[in-house]
């Protein structure tokens, strides 16, 4: 038997994904490993080969492919534990990154003080050079400035170096040459040009992105080195993948070399899923009758009819809620938004990247009361260690789990399929801390904990949906990760969404979704020049140059099939933002391009403006390797199951012992009445009063909540 094996680390487990030739999927977690994130993932692998009765090097063996999303870049970012990083930049030009383009988060508070750079200023160092827009030459690379500022380094002992000079975009060998010279100067120094990074204008947001490769590119590669040693000595042959922020895949050398591509890693797989259950048809019954405004969906299929405000059509909303966060993303027609511009731990990371709403309130996720004594939860976080007080791991904390525990949601018996007991006198004590302080029952506080954290996650269902012109209560809120279940019929009633899915594979979804995805290797050139859109025959050859230079890039990882797309970043010509917009099947002429821009623009916005100049800032590509289908597993029929019991829940009516479900055991078809516990060993859904839910043959349980 073969196997491909999709891993995702997050905050507090581990999960590892395995599919094998028929279909058949099979879920291992580990305690993650912040520590060093490659013994989480070993762990994990060796508890896969033991459910699968294997030994690791026989597992191994078996594998064709493994696909990681790693939280690596993330973390050094948030904790500002990463390399010690400089920077050489064109004279006069070192205060870019902290001039941050004169905004800061909170432009009306006069008494925010200014973030701290990534990189201080005595390590942004100038060089005496200065290219033109068009690339001619101003002032040739002045060696002895170079040399200058690289022995400055090595005094400093910097371990990367980013090399950011002006105008590099339009030509990168001032920063190319600068590069040679400082590896051979410092051997062991990780060295990132921005020309190859982000090769565009807009000097802040390249700026930043490189700093950012340089500053989380040493412990990236790091981190990658260990995992791929440990996995080649226990006998892995197959290729690792990495999965980046923007939902492709890459080659583990591509991703140390492109470091900050990984910010966004583990939270892309679960989008991958998304995309690929549209696939199957999750998405589609939400669209297709009345939802709750009573309007029927528009059949409007054009870019207009997707793109615009208040559009319709088939939209999944992920709800990733695992130990430390919650993830949440828009799926429309079963294509994902992606967005440049994003800030993760308040550095600006201009590479394209699924648009991607992280929330800190996840199962691990601390209650305490706040200013003026409110009930608070999160975003602070027990993580992995110590973790929720109920793990028995030293935790004292109430967290989300330990509430969820004590208003009986969950087993402390079957928790990971008994491989671990939960301490429900823990919990209790913890929770009941909290809930002395309130003047509450412990059941009552749990309540409470419980009751806050639904809200603020349907909060950031709003955020992903309302300020996008999209109706929430059209479409389907899939619910993975191992906490969404107990909390995503309270989320979609909040909303009123009127259609709830929670795959049978709900914990490892996002491991799973990693499997779906291409290899992906994006490039862009911008243009400046006299003409607002270049002749139709350069126009030509840039994009052709551009497909060349990605289908080389892939094609030197992959051996089969490579598909290409195209893209425009374009303006009209008073405008000072750009509208990104796909260009496949538009021709690279003049009027193609506006054309395309001219429809994407009244998409967006709902006008445009036939009359006025459109211009081009930048031509971008992108080539996808297509990997082999998954294979899919047949749904057997079974006879409905029968509940294994019941459990002493308190909801919002009270406490009332609810039948409990084993979720391995529906068969396809089999409807439940809330209220009720469907489990598995991974997974806890409650299904409240008044909801319906029905086992799809697909492999999710498709729920109707009831009237909030």
């Amino acid at each position: 038997m073969r196997y491909v094996i999709g891993v995702d680390v997050g905050g507090t487990f581990t999960d590892v994904v395995g599919v094998d030739e028929e279909g058949n999927e099979h879920l291992a977690k580990a305690a993650s490993t912040p520590e060093d994130q490659s013994l989480g993932v070993m762990q994990g692998l060796a508890n896969l080969a033991a459910a699968l009765r294997l030994t690791l090097g026989e597992l191994l063996d078996s594998t064709v492919r493994i696909v990681h999303g790693t939280t690596v870049a993330t973390n050094a970012l948030l904790e500002r534990r990463g390399a010690r990083a400089a920077m050489l930049t064109t004279e006069g030009h070192r205060d870019v990154i902290a001039m941050r383009e004169g905004l800061k988060p909170a432009r009306y508070d006069l008494r925010l003080p200014a973030p701290p750079p990534l990189i201080p200023r005595r390590l942004r160092l100038p060089v005496r050079e200065r290219l033109r827009p068009d690339g001619r030459v101003e002032i040739p690379l002045d060696l002895a400035s170079l040399d200058a500022a690289i022995a400055a380094l090595r005094a400093a002992e910097v371990e990367a170096v980013a090399i950011c000079f002006l105008h590099s975009w339009a030509d990168p060998r001032h920063e190319h040459a600068a590069a040679a010279r400082v590896r051979a100067a410092l051997p062991g120094a990780y060295v990132t040009c921005s020309a190859d990074v982000l090769p565009q204008i807009k000097e802040y947001e390249r700026f930043s992105t490189a700093a950012v490769n340089a500053y989380v590119g040493p412990p990236v590669a790091r981190y990658l080195g260990r995992l791929e040693e440990r996995l080649r000595a226990a006998g892995c042959a197959a290729p690792v993948f990495v999965i980046l922020s923007h939902g492709g895949v890459t080659p583990i050398a591509e991703a140390a070399r492109l470091a900050a591509g990984t910010a966004l890693s583990g939270p892309a797989g679960g989008v991958a899923a998304a995309v690929a259950l549209a696939r199957r048809g999750l998405g589609a019954a939400a669209a297709e009758g009345l939802n709750r405004t009573g309007q029927p969906p528009s059949d409007d299929r054009s870019a207009e009819g997707r793109e615009g405000l208040n559009r319709r059509g088939e939209h999944i909303v992920t709800f990733d809620m695992g130990g430390t966060s919650t993830d949440i993303a828009l799926v429309t027609d079963g294509a994902a938004a992606l967005g440049r511009g994003r800030e993760v731990g308040g550095e600006r990371i201009a590479l394209d990247s699924l648009d991607i709403i992280t929330l800190g309130a996840g199962g691990g996720s601390i209650a305490h009361l706040g200013a003026g004594g409110t009930l608070q939860v999160g975003p602070r976080s027990a993580g992995a260690r110590p973790g929720p007080a109920c793990y028995g791991r030293g935790g004292t904390e109430p967290t989300v789990t330990d509430a969820n525990l004590v208003l009986g949601y969950l087993d402390p018996a079957s928790f990971l399929g008994g491989a671990q007991r939960l301490d429900e006198a823990a919990a209790r004590a913890a929770v009941g801390r909290l809930a002395a302080q309130l003047g509450l029952s412990a059941e009552a506080a749990a309540l409470g904990i419980h009751r806050l954290v639904n809200a603020r996650m349907a909060d950031g269902v709003r955020v992903a949906t309302v300020r996008r012109g999209v109706d929430p209560r059209g479409a389907t809120l899939l619910a993975f990760g191992g906490a969404a279940g107990l909390h995503a019929s309270a989320v979609a009633r909040d909303l009123g969404m009127a259609r709830v899915a929670v795959p049978l594979f709900a914990a490892g979804l996002s491991a799973w979704g990693m499997l779906q995805t291409e290899l992906r290797f994006e490039t862009a050139r911008s243009v400046l020049g006299a003409e607002a859109l270049p002749e139709d025959a350069a126009l030509a050859a840039l994009f052709a140059g551009l497909e060349e230079e990605a289908r080389a890039r892939v094609a030197a990882w992959h051996g089969g099939e490579i598909a290409l797309s195209r893209a425009a970043d374009m303006r009209y010509g008073e405008q000072v933002f750009e509208v990104s917009v796909p260009l496949d099947g538009v021709p690279a002429t003049r009027e193609g391009l506006r054309a395309a821009f001219h429809a994407r623009h009244r998409a967006l916005f709902t006008y445009d403006l036939p009359g006025e100049e459109v211009v081009l800032v930048t031509a971008r590509a992108a080539a996808r390797g297509v990997l082999p289908p998954m294979p899919r597993r047949a749904a057997g029929a079974g006879l409905p199951a029968s509940p294994l019991g019941e459990r002493l829940c308190r909801l919002e009516e009270g406490e009332r012992g609810l039948p409990v479900f084993a979720f391995e055991a529906l068969a396809a078809g089999q409807t439940l009445t809330g209220p009720a516990i469907v489990e598995s060993a991974t997974t806890t859904v409650l299904l409240l009063p008044g909801d319906e839910a029905r086992m799809r043959a697909e492999g999710w349980l498709e729920i109707a909540p009831g009237a909030g």
